[in-house]
C-alpha cells in the first residue's frame, strides 16, 4: 500500500498535468487496464459481471473495464448512465463496447453477479448518491472511490456504494482510509498509471507504517537497567474510576517502561493485585518532574490543579479523557499546553476534540483531517484524534492516518490503554510525532493479533490489549 495520500484537488492538478502530454484518453485506458486485471482475479464463479458507469469520467474507466473484460471472454452487462457530453476517451470507450458486443442494460438488477464495477461517480462527488444501488452479496470493485464516498473526508453520503475492494488512481486518498472510508472502501490499490513522479506534489497526508517510527526500534542490551526505560506516571484514578488508571499503567507496564507509577487521587487505591510491580501513590504531593505523565485516565473534573502542574512540570506529557474536559473548558490550560518547552500528546475521541473546539462531534467527523489539523496548530501538540481510520496531526501541518485495528477497540478502557503505550514510547526516549504514530499502530495491530486468534472484534475487552500489545511489539523489533 502506497504511504502518501492526496487530496481531490490534488490529484485532479496532477490528472489535469499528465493529460496535457499524453494523447487523448491514454489515462482512462490505463484505469481501464489496471482495474480489469484485479477484477479479473476476483472473479470466482462463472457467472456475469455488472459494471456501472456514470456520466463522467469514473464512468469511462467503466467502460474501459467492460471492454477489457470482455476481450477476455467475461460475459458483461453495463447500466450505462449517460451524460450530456462525452469526453474523447469516454466516447472511444463506449464505441468498443458497443463493437466487442457488451450487454446494456436498463436497470441495476440484483442478480447473483461474479462481480459488480463500481464506476459510477468519481472523486469529485460530494452529495448523495440518487441511483439506487442494491447491497450486494458479491465482490464490489470500487473505481478510483466508491460512488458516494468523500475522497478527501471519509464521509459517506446517502446511497453510497459499499466496496470490498477498491482500485483508486494515480494516489491514494485520505476518505478511503478514515472516518466510514474503512467500511465502504474495503481492500484499497494503488494503480498509478504511469504518471511522472516529478508531476507529484508533496501528500497532503501519510498512511501510519511501522516505517515512521522505526528509527526508535532496537532490541535492548543484556547490559541494560531499568533506568533506561523511563518512569510512567498515570495521574488519575479517582473514586470509581480506578480501573482507567489501572489500565493505561498496564499497558505502560507491558509495552516496556522501566517503572510505572499510578499518582491516584482516590487514596484508598494502593495496589494492583494483578500485576503488584505497578507502584502507587497518593496524587496530592506526588513528584511530577522527571517522570513522563500520562494525565487524565478516570481523572474525573476535581483535577484541576495537577492538570496545570502536570502542564507546568518540564516533562513528556499525555493528555487523555478528564484532562481533556478541563483543557476545554480553561483557555489559560490550553495556552500552557501551547507554550510549554515539551510538546505535548492530546489523544481525543471525536467528542472531546469537538469540546476542544467549540463545535460538535458532527462537525469533527464531517473532516476528521482538518478537525485534527485545528487541534493541533491550537494546542502546538501532537493530537491523535481517535476512531476508524484515527488521524494524528502535527502543529506544523503534518498529518498521518493509522490503518490498523478494528472494531473490537470500540470498548470502554481502549483509549486509556493507548495513553498508556503513548506514555512508554515517550518515557522510552521517542520524540512526540513517531511515539504518536507508533503507539496508534501497535494498539490497532495488538487489536487485529487478537481478531486473528479468534478473540473479538465483538466482546474483545481493554484489559486484553496489552499482552497483545507486548507481542506486537517485540515482533518489530
Amino acid at each position: 500500500m502506497h504511504q502518501a495520500l492526496y487530496s481531490v484537488a490534488q490529484v485532479q492538478a496532477i490528472e489535469h498535468a499528465a493529460m496535457a502530454a499524453l494523447p487523448p484518453g491514454a489515462l482512462m485506458q490505463r484505469a481501464g487496464a489496471a482495474a480489469a486485471e484485479w477484477a479479473l482475479t476476483l472473479i470466482q464463479e462463472v457467472r456475469p459481471v455488472l459494471v456501472l458507469a456514470g456520466p463522467g469520467n469514473n464512468g469511462g474507466d467503466a467502460l474501459e473495464v467492460a471492454a477489457n473484460l470482455r476481450d477476455a471472454g467475461v460475459d458483461v452487462s453495463v447500466f450505462y448512465l449517460a451524460g450530456r457530453t462525452l469526453s474523447a476517451g469516454t466516447a472511444a470507450a463506449l464505441e468498443r463496447c458497443r463493437m466487442d458486443g457488451v450487454t446494456f442494460v436498463d436497470a441495476i438488477l440484483d442478480m447473483p453477479w461474479a462481480l459488480v464495477v463500481d464506476g459510477l461517480f468519481g472523486i469529485g462527488l460530494t452529495r448523495a448518491v440518487d441511483v439506487p444501488v442494491p447491497a450486494f452479496t458479491c465482490p464490489v470493485l470500487a473505481l478510483d472511490v466508491p460512488s458516494g464516498l468523500d475522497a478527501d473526508t471519509g464521509v459517506a453520503h446517502d446511497g453510497a456504494v459499499r466496496a470490498t475492494h477498491t482500485i483508486t488512481f494515480i494516489g491514494d486518498k485520505p476518505g478511503l482510509h478514515t472516518g466510514d472510508g474503512r467500511d465502504f472502501s474495503g481492500i484499497v490499490r494503488v494503480a498509478s498509471l504511469g504518471i511522472d513522479a516529478a508531476l507529484l506534489p508533496a501528500p497532503d497526508a501519510l498512511l501510519v507504517t511501522p516505517a515512521a517510527f522505526g528509527m526508535h526500534l532496537a532490541k535492548r542490551r543484556a547490559n541494560s537497567h531499568k533506568g533506561q526505560f523511563g518512569d510512567v506516571a498515570i495521574v488519575g484514578g479517582a473514586d470509581g474510576m480506578a480501573g482507567a488508571a489501572i489500565l493505561a499503567a498496564r499497558a505502560a507496564l507491558f509495552a516496556g517502561a522501566g517503572r510505572v507509577f499510578v499518582a491516584a487521587l482516590d487514596a484508598r487505591l494502593s495496589l494492583d493485585p494483578v500485576h503488584p510491580e505497578i507502584m502507587f501513590r497518593a496524587a496530592a504531593g506526588f513528584q511530577m518532574e522527571q517522570r513522563t505523565l500520562v494525565v487524565g485516565p478516570g481523572m474525573g473534573d476535581g483535577g484541576r490543579n495537577l492538570l496545570a502542574r502536570a502542564i507546568a512540570a518540564d516533562a513528556p506529557l499525555v493528555l487523555d479523557a478528564d484532562a481533556l474536559n478541563l483543557l476545554a473548558a480553561e483557555p489559560g490550560l490550553q495556552e500552557a499546553v501551547r507554550t510549554r518547552s515539551q510538546m505535548a500528546i492530546l489523544t481525543p475521541h471525536p467528542l472531546e476534540g469537538a469540546r476542544l473546539l467549540g463545535v460538535t462531534a458532527k462537525v469533527v467527523q464531517a473532516d476528521r483531517l482538518a478537525a485534527a489539523r485545528e487541534l493541533a496548530a491550537r494546542c502546538g501538540a501532537v493530537v491523535v484524534l481517535k476512531g476508524s481510520g484515527t488521524v494524528l496531526a502535527h502543529p506544523d501541518g503534518q498529518v498521518a492516518i493509522n490503518t490498523t485495528g478494528n472494531a473490537g477497540l470500540a470498548t470502554g478502557g481502549s483509549g486509556d490503554v493507548l495513553c498508556g503505550l503513548t506514555g512508554t514510547l515517550l518515557a522510552q526516549g521517542w520524540d512526540a510525532w513517531p511515539a504518536a504514530q507508533g503507539a496508534v499502530w501497535m494498539h490497532g495491530a495488538a487489536a487485529d493479533r487478537l481478531v486473528e486468534q479468534g478473540i473479538g472484534p465483538i466482546g474483545l475487552s481493554a484489559g486484553e490489549l496489552p499482552g497483545a500489545i507486548r507481542a506486537v511489539y517485540n515482533s518489530l523489533v
